[in-house]
């Protein structure tokens, strides 16, 4: 089997709104396809007009030559053996964010076409399943309430509600409330944050697990922790990306200091930067995201570093169903995996998230998900819809 041709598309929800702390307003979507008539679909949460460079852009030399280049003509169905063709020959431009973040949307459909050709769920080609036999999703829960404090805590509030309603164990409560990614303009204080905590604990009990994400709120780990320390009482899973990704330093003296574990890693591309972490002992929960940290390839090595070090892995997936479907694969195969991000469709802010695939994950009542049957990711693209965003995308 040869690659034959590989098409982006890049789609917009129509109703985008450029206030939003929310990437799953628009994606770079790829179709990789054969000369057996088998095509292979992925994306990546990555601008997606900078996405669609690094995959189309021309290599002039061997240190520096084009994704798409480098993909035509060779053999999809051994993903491993392209990804680090792909990693080594963009390596002067590469080797870290964008374009390895754009390579991930290919070995994602790498591994599509290579389990639609065996015929099987391509979970099966990664690894044995993960001994329980079922996934544990987690409700992310982000309001678009705008910037009042009352209406964004009862947006959030009724949003964990109906979640453990409709079967969910967990939910992470977007608290994006201060610092550079402040949703939809809310400014917030810092002790107003742990009266949403305590309510949504009294609402959904004490067995509903609560993860709450800051993006990147404080300064530094002092001031982190001054505010962590009051929400010790409600039992919270983890804290996510309270400082700059950047701050290893920070990082490691808050998780020696912090009463709640620490969890990062939605930015990080490859292996490498995730091990950085590590021996810094700066986390307790890896956090890759199967896109950017470089495909399905790559978040594998995440989990066996996560594996050896006795770490948790809960994957970030703030995107379509393309991801989700990706990250549920993922998730079969690893152990030491107990959630996995899972934007509800029934009350997802964006049409893309609801609209554009047609998948089998399926929520059931005891709040877990089927490992995948269908051969491959297990997708299917909705074209009308997609249509739909892609044009909004190309008015944009």
């Amino acid at each position: 089997m040869k690659i034959t041709d590989i098409k982006t598309h890049i789609l917009l929800d129509p109703g985008m709104d450029a206030t939003a702390t929310s990437s799953n307003q628009d994606t770079i979507v790829v179709e990789v396809e054969t000369d057996e008539g088998i095509t292979g679909v992925g994306e990546t949460d990555l601008n997606a007009w900078v996405a669609r460079a690094c995959i189309e852009a021309p290599g002039t030399h061997t240190m520096d030559r084009g994704l798409r280049q480098m993909l035509i003509g060779s053999d999809p169905t051994d993903p491993k053996a392209r990804w680090q063709e792909m990693y080594v020959g963009s390596a002067m431009t590469g080797r870290r964010g964008a374009v390895i973040h754009a390579l991930g949307a290919l070995d994602m459909a790498l591994w599509d076409i290579a389990g639609k050709a065996a015929g099987v769920p391509t979970w099966q080609l990664l690894g044995d399943a993960r001994p329980e036999g079922h996934l544990v999703p987690y409700a992310s829960l982000l309001p678009n309430a705008g910037s009042d404090y009352d209406a964004f805590a009862a947006s959030i509030g009724g949003q964990a509600i109906a979640a453990a309603k409709n079967g969910f164990r967990a939910g992470k409560l977007e608290l994006l409330t201060r610092g550079p990614y402040a949703h939809t303009g809310l400014a917030v204080a810092d002790e107003r944050m742990v009266e949403i905590i305590a309510e949504v604990r009294r609402a959904t009990g004490p067995d509903f697990t609560i993860m709450v994400d800051v993006a990147y709120g404080w300064d530094n780990w002092r001031q982190a922790l001054a505010v962590i320390e009051t929400w010790a009482e409600y039992n919270v899973y983890f804290v996510e990306t309270p400082i700059w990704t950047d701050d290893l330093d920070g990082y490691a003296e808050l998780a020696r200091h912090s009463p709640i574990p620490l969890a990062a890693g939605e930015w990080l591309a490859t292996r490498y930067e995730f091990q950085a972490y590590v021996d810094r002992q700066a986390l307790h929960v890896l956090q890759p995201d199967v896109g950017r940290v470089g495909g399905i390839t790559e978040a594998l090595e995440v989990t066996k570093i996560a594996a050896a070090n006795d770490l948790l892995v809960v994957p970030h997936g703030w995107k379509t169903g393309i991801t989700v479907a990706a990250t549920s694969h993922l998730a079969a195969v690893t152990p030491c995996l107990p959630f996995f991000e899972f934007v509800p469709p029934a009350i997802a802010e964006s049409r893309l998230r609801r609209e554009l695939v047609n998948d089998e994950l399926e929520l059931r009542s005891d709040g877990t998900l089927a490992l995948p049957t269908r051969p491959g990711l297990g997708i299917e693209l909705n074209r009308d819809a997609m249509a739909e965003f892609e044009a909004a995308g190309a008015r944009l």
